[in-house]
This record gives structure tokens, C-alpha cells and sequence, in this order.
């Protein structure tokens, strides 16, 4: 049975460090969704959602590439790759002059940015496993998470003093110092006799393999429900707080206040899934995640403005607070059964989870203009859906079990 090594401070705030790149990508542009828009001539908040939502086409497309490759050629090099790839769409995106090609160099952002991500769960999966897992990713979780409280501050700040391209030279510069850590202090993490060799169907066997457990493809697909409708929120927040409320030097503070709820709860994951379990508490949440969504849709069905401010904003930590017990866990278990293919299992799960996200934030996104109304209806629905195949998957389990 592999024993659990102990964990360094500086390896979680390492993991977490890889992760943030990609939440630095996409919340640092927030407060300059307008400015940019000015810039490249468009002026629709529902298009210009696309550069939110659009990166994570290229975060799910990139998983299916540099997942397979990690197996084959380990860990680190596949890092620097991605750094470079999200280099090159970085500057797509600073010389853009119209929305598509910033678009198109958003989705090559994502492409670059799905390699640290993805390394950084696989390099997890290859050190632990069980509920430990789960606890190291919650405490991953925790730091990466202070990116989305500070990134829209930064991000504003930046704008106010210089204009929207010195955000996206920042992003650079902070991918260049965590590429160079990583090269110092991470040693490869992929045991010689795991290394699959690379050939057009390592993709194909892997997939065939991880078809093989239920539970995986089970809570991908959960992963995808919650992930399309917490997307919509990443994408709609300023057309909320900025058109909505007008609260556009506000935003800022109010996006990093209900980001810090999502912070605190993943921290308590981190004490509370060694005693409950990663099942049982990843299933409280999202119950709390599908009930407080459902109450928001019922008070305000017919209201044609948003609440106060103070009511939703209640309404969204709750939100947001269930979110911290929800995403580490489901992660840590769909990737239990298949650490023996940890690379291309963390690229097809979050190829699929990604791939089933973007189109429902974009949809539900198109909805949201006058109020907030279509973001809760969206966690409502995906939030019910989940729980209904989380139940299902459970009594499938119980069954195997006694069986």
C-alpha cells in the first residue's frame, strides 16, 4: 500500500503558484472588460463575456495535449512548453486589434496555461492518494485561490495608472519567476516504469482505460455542471456589479470579498475532509450549492431589477462558500481510481468537464443583461443535475460494495 510522503510549505505554495497563473489570466482582466472592448470594437458585454469564457476552450483542448505528453516525456518539460505557448497568446492578445483576434489569442492563453494546471494535479496524484489527496488539494486550493482575491484589484490598478496591455505584461512576468521556481525546486515526479510510451493511440488507450471507472467519468460530469455555472458568474460579475449596480470601482473589492468566502471554505476542507470524507462533504455542498439557488429563483422569479446589493450579495457567498468543499474534492475523486494514469486521466477529466462548461456559460451568459436572475436559475439547474448523478453514483457504489 503507498504510504503518504510528508508535504513541504513550499511545495503546496508551488502546486498552488502553477494553478494561479491561470487564475491571474483570467481575473486580472476583469475591471478592463470595457477598456479592452473600447479598444477592439465591441462594445456587446455578451461578446466580450467570449474573452472570459473562451480561455477555457483553450484550457480544455490544451489537457488532451499536454496530458499525454507529461506520461511520456515526465512532468517538467511539458511545463515549460505550456509557459511558452501562454507567452506567445499573451502577446496575440496585447497586439489585438479586434475582438476575434484577441479571442484567438485568449484560447492560446488557455492552451498554454492547461500544462501548469494540469502538471500540477498529476505531479499531486503521483505523490498521494485518498483523502489525504483531497486535504493536499484543498490546502493547494487555499493559496491559489488570494489570486482571485487580488488579481481584479491588481488588475484595476494597473489600469488606472497605465492601460489594459500592462496587465496582460504582468501575467508574463509572474508566469517567467513561477517557471523558473518550478525548474529549481520541483523535482519529476513520474516514476521511470510509469512513463507510457507516446504514439497516436496513447490517447485512445488512455481514454479506453478510464472509461473503465464509473465513478471518474461520473463526477467529471458533475465537475462540468458546476464548472459551466460558476464560469458564467467569472464572465457576467462586471456586466452585474459595473452595468447592473454601478459599482465599477467597486467591483474590484466585491469580486476579492466573495472570493475570500471560496478561500476560507476550501481551508476547511482542508481539516474537514479527514474526518468526514471527500464523498460525504463534496454531497452537503452541493446540496447547500442546488437549495440556496433554488431560494434566490423563488423570491425574486418575478422581480425585474436585482435585490439590494446586501441581499445578493448574501445570496452569492453562500454561493461561492459551498464551492471550496465542492471543486478539490470532486477532482481528488475522479482522479482516485486512475493515479496509474494520472497524466492523461487529469487531461481527458478536464478536457471533458471543460469542454461541457463552456458552452453552458455561454448560453446561460447571453441571458444575463437587466439582472442576475439567469446566473441562479443556471446554478439551480446544473446544481439539482449534479446532485441527482452524485445520488446515483452513490447507490451504484453501495451496490458494488455489498456485492
Amino acid at each position: 500500500m503507498q504510504k503518504n510522503p510528508p508535504v513541504k510549505l513550499e511545495f503546496i505554495l508551488l502546486m498552488a503558484s502553477l494553478m494561479s497563473i491561470v487564475a491571474l489570466a483570467i481575473d486580472a482582466i476583469l475591471p478592463a472588460m470595457s477598456a479592452i472592448g473600447i479598444t477592439v470594437n465591441s462594445l456587446d458585454t455578451s461578446n466580450n463575456q467570449l474573452l472570459i469564457t473562451m480561455i477555457f476552450l483553450g484550457l480544455g483542448f490544451g489537457q488532451l495535449l499536454f496530458g499525454p505528453l507529461s506520461d511520456s516525456f515526465g512532468r517538467k518539460p511539458i511545463v515549460y512548453i505550456g509557459f511558452t505557448v501562454f507567452a506567445i497568446g499573451s502577446i496575440v492578445c496585447v497586439l489585438s486589434h479586434s475582438l476575434e483576434m484577441m479571442v484567438v489569442g485568449r484560447i492560446i492563453q488557455g492552451v498554454g496555461l492547461a500544462a501548469p494546471r494540469t502538471i500540477a494535479i498529476a505531479v499531486i496524484r503521483d505523490m498521494f492518494k485518498g483523502d489525504y489527496m483531497a486535504k493536499i488539494m484543498s490546502f493547494v486550493t487555499t493559496f491559489f485561490i488570494l489570486v482571485p482575491v487580488i488579481a481584479p484589484v491588481m488588475g484595476k490598478f494597473i489600469l488606472n495608472h497605465y492601460d489594459w496591455t500592462g496587465i496582460f505584461y504582468v501575467q508574463l512576468i509572474m508566469a517567467l519567476v513561477v517557471a523558473i521556481w518550478f525548474w529549481k525546486r520541483q523535482p519529476e515526479t513520474l516514476k521511470p516504469e510509469y512513463k507510457i510510451k507516446f504514439t497516436r493511440h496513447v490517447f485512445i488507450d488512455g481514454l479506453k482505460e478510464l472509461l473503465k471507472y464509473k465513478e471518474t467519468i461520473g463526477f467529471t460530469i458533475i465537475s462540468g455542471f458546476i464548472s459551466g455555472a460558476f464560469i458564467v458568474y467569472l464572465s457576467a460579475s462586471q456586466v452585474i456589479f459595473e452595468n447592473q449596480y454601478g459599482l465599477i470601482d467597486e467591483f474590484p473589492y466585491i469580486f476579492a470579498g466573495l472570493a475570500c468566502g471560496v478561500g476560507l471554505s476550501t481551508f476547511l476542507n482542508g481539516s474537514f475532509v479527514m474526518r468526514l470524507g471527500m464523498w460525504r462533504l463534496s454531497y452537503l455542498a452541493i446540496i447547500v450549492f442546488s437549495v440556496n439557488a433554488l431560494l434566490y429563483v423563488i423570491l425574486f422569479w418575478n422581480a425585474t431589477t436585482n435585490p439590494a446589493l446586501p441581499i445578493i450579495l448574501i445570496f452569492m457567498a453562500i454561493q461561492f462558500f459551498t464551492i471550496g468543499f465542492i471543486f478539490g474534492n470532486l477532482r481528488a475523486i475522479a482522479m482516485e481510481p486512475i493515479g496509474h494514469i494520472a497524466g492523461i486521466g487529469a487531461a481527458i477529466t478536464g478536457f471533458i468537464s471543460t469542454i461541457m462548461a463552456v458552452p453552458i456559460a455561454n448560453y446561460i451568459g447571453s441571458f444575463v443583461d437587466t439582472t442576475a436572475l439567469p446566473l441562479f436559475i443556471g446554478f439551480t439547474v446544473f446544481g439539482f443535475m449534479s446532485l441527482i448523478l452524485f445520488l446515483f453514483i452513490k447507490r451504484t457504489r453501495k451496490r458494488n460494495i455489498i456485492l
